[in-house]
């Protein structure tokens, strides 16, 4: 009768260190499926961001984002590292919605995004005091925030052709 303890004994100290190996083999497991996903993004990004660069040009001095008629129904946050842009110039891209971090590109003198499918514009966009231009014609949009009364150099607002646009703020 003590053998037969003894190999239960050891039977069950076998079976538990196989099943801590076999955690620790899928957490190995998991961790590495994670660093790949964090990996594969940063290349996707790379890639954006070249791609968005290609788009940039120069014309009188000014840094210049313009991209017509490709597929770009969201920007991606990639696009942080062009915050010297003094332009953006998107039309016929698709895009759906203004990112909130628009606000952090104070250098930001023309926003033109005619012909899209933006269906607001975000608070954010008062935080551009420097910005002159803001054409947004030809879009879904209900709304203009209060805080455009924020850009204090804002010389020309184009907000034709939204259908369901209801009023402007009366600051504008």
């Amino acid at each position: 009768m003590t053998d037969t303890a003894v190999c239960v004994g050891t039977f069950t100290a076998v079976k538990t260190l196989w099943e801590v190996r076999i955690h620790k083999i899928n957490e190995e497991l998991k961790k590495e499926k994670e660093f790949r996903q964090r990996l594969l993004l940063v290349w996707e990004e790379r890639a954006t961001l070249a791609k968005l660069k290609e788009k940039v040009i120069n014309e009188d001095g000014r840094a210049i984002l313009r991209i017509e008629e490709e597929e770009w129904k969201t920007l991606p946050s990639c696009l942080l590292k062009l915050v010297h842009l003094q332009e953006w110039q998107l039309h016929r891209t698709s895009l759906q919605k203004i990112p909130q971090f628009i606000g952090r590109f104070q250098n930001l003198v023309v926003l033109d995004l005619s012909w899209n499918s933006i269906e607001r514009v975000p608070k954010e966009i008062g935080q551009l005091t420097s910005l002159q231009e803001l054409l947004f014609s030809y879009n879904r949009i209900k709304s203009v925030p209060e805080e455009i009364s924020n850009c204090v150099s804002l010389e020309r607002l184009e907000p034709s052709v939204n259908r369901n646009i209801s009023d402007l703020p009366p600051q504008v």
